[in-house]
Formats: C-alpha cells, sequence, structure tokens
C-alpha cells in the first residue's frame, strides 16, 4: 500500500507532462516488459484456464490504472482512494456473515462526507472515474486469486501486465509516444518498478494466503496512507470533514472482516516455473513459489 501511493503521489508529476492516460500507460508499458524479462514466460506452461484468467486480468489491471489516474487528476489523492476502495470493502462485504453486511452503510457515510455532494466542491466526472476504478479494484482481487492459485510463483503477472500494456497503449499510447523524453521514459521506469510491479508481486503473493475478505479489510488503511502521503509530498491539506470520511471508510474496512486466513487454497495446475534468485528476493523464498502453502 505504500509502494502504491507513493507510486501516486509520483506519477502526479507526469500528469502536466503527457496527462493522466498517459502516465497510466507509461507505468504499464514499462510493467509489462519488466515481468516478460524477469519471468521468461513460456506459453507451453501455462493451460488455457489459467492463460484466459490472466489475460482477463490484464483488462482489469489496465482498467484500475487508467482510471484511477483520471480520479486522481481530478480529486485529492485521498478522496479518490477512498472512494476506490469501495471496490475491496465490496468484496470484503459480499464475502462475510451476518453483521458483517452492516459495515456498507459505514462506507457509504464516509464517502458521503469525503465527497460533501451538497457542497458542489467535488468534481463528479473524477468521482465516477473513481467509482470505475473501484468496480475495477473488486475485479482484480476476485482474478488475482484466481490466477495466483492456478500459477505458481509470479508467472501470472507474466500474462496479465503485457496484456493490461497493450490495453493502455491502444487506449492512451498512441497519444503521449511523440511527447515522450528520455527523461520521461528514466522515470516511468522508476516508477513501473515502485507501481505497479512491487505492489501487484506482493498482492499476488499475499491472495495465496489470505481470504479475498480478509485481503479487502487490511485494504482499508489505504485510503488513511493515501490521506497522508497526499497532506505530505502533495500538500493537499484535508478538511476536518474529510478526515472524518477517511476515518468511517476505514473502520468499516476493518470491521467488515477480522479474520481470513486460508485454510485450504487451490494446488497450482501448471508446472512451477524457474525464476531467477532475483525474483525470489524481498520476502519471497523458494518454498514460496513451490505452490501455495496455508500473496
Amino acid at each position: 500500500m505504500l509502494c502504491v501511493q507513493l507510486g501516486l503521489a509520483a506519477s502526479v508529476g507526469l500528469l502536466d507532462e503527457i496527462g493522466s492516460g498517459g502516465a497510466a500507460w507509461l507505468r504499464l508499458a514499462w510493467a509489462g516488459i519488466l515481468l516478460l524479462l524477469i519471468v521468461r514466460p513460456r506459453p507451453s506452461a501455462f493451460g488455457r484456464e489459467a492463460l484466459l484468467a490472466g489475460a482477463v486480468l490484464g483488462v482489469v489491471t489496465a482498467g484500475l490504472t487508467l482510471f484511477f489516474m483520471a480520479a486522481v487528476a481530478r480529486l485529492p489523492l485521498g478522496t479518490a482512494s477512498a472512494i476506490e476502495f469501495l471496490g475491496p470493502l465490496g468484496v470484503a462485504v459480499a464475502r462475510s456473515r451476518g453483521r458483517g453486511r452492516a459495515w456498507a452503510g459505514l462506507a457509504a457515510a464516509g464517502v458521503v462526507c469525503l465527497t460533501q455532494p451538497w457542497a458542489g466542491t467535488v468534481d463528479a466526472v473524477g468521482a465516477a472515474f473513481a467509482l470505475a476504478a473501484a468496480a475495477c479494484w473488486a475485479a482484480y482481487i476476485l482474478l488475482t486469486q484466481k490466477v495466483g492459485d492456478a500459477v505458481t510463483g509470479i508467472g501470472g503477472l507474466a500474462i496479465s501486465m503485457p496484456v493490461a500494456a497493450v490495453v493502455a497503449t491502444l487506449v492512451a499510447g498512441r497519444d503521449v509516444v511523440g511527447r515522450l523524453t528520455p527523461e520521461l521514459l528514466l522515470l516511468g521506469l522508476g516508477l513501473a518498478i515502485l507501481l505497479p510491479v512491487v505492489p501487484f508481486m506482493l498482492e499476488l503473493l499475499a491472495l495465496r494466503r489470505l481470504t479475498t475478505a480478509a485481503f479487502g479489510t487490511l485494504m482499508a488503511l489505504e485510503p488513511a496512507l493515501a490521506l497522508l502521503v497526499g497532506l505530505v509530498l502533495l500538500h493537499q491539506v484535508p478538511a476536518p470533514l474529510s478526515v472524518l470520511g477517511v476515518a468511517m471508510v476505514v473502520a468499516a474496512g476493518i470491521g467488515a472482516e477480522r479474520g481470513g486466513a486460508r485454510v485450504s487454497p487451490s494446488l497450482p495446475t501448471t508446472e512451477p516455473e524457474r525464476l531467477p534468485a532475483t525474483v525470489l528476493a524481498g520476502g519471497t523464498t523458494a518454498a514460496d513459489t513451490a505452490g501455495p502453502t496455508l500473496p
């Protein structure tokens, strides 16, 4: 979550240069290239179901990135993140039992405090983009767990990220290529590592060990981190009611589901991929790539 918010804050500087679509495309394009170079996937190592799920995940990832960058261009980072969080919260609530679903009301109240529709100060288009990103995020969580269970290691990302890069290229890339400079290309490479390569790897590994409900609950911290990063790095000072709204969304996420280690996840259906030792660094051991053991 910290990588995501720092990456988003750094990406804001690209908006004036290449626009929100261009910033999203530059990160996804580099991410797709990096994953192909790191994993070097072999098509024969993936089953038909894994390939299809990975491709759909790639389309959803592109939508999530493009929609959210469009929202951040129009809304404060904390507000956009809190609205986007309705996606994982919805998954947590849907997968919870009994009283867990009642937390949706608290989250809705928090979003109302953030957007303050009666004041007419929040960009309606930006809020719509954030809601579209929320829907993509919910689908992303479900698909990431499915792909993570079907493919060992981080091989699933070697399918989804190139697909996401292609989709983003078709949507926004053609209008940006002519404005690229060596400096922007280098910045895009660094941002791609910070977001999405590192966070998506960690999410894939986390979702092998957690239920989607528990994952969505832990993600409740993200709007608070977004508010803090927006304040410190982007000097976006939130109104007291906005702080209350973020607190309500975070509380709703935590309350939706407080447990959830996965007891018996599905075993991978594909052969283990041989990954370079460097890929297994950062807390990932060879045992992690041998298949789900409980991203």
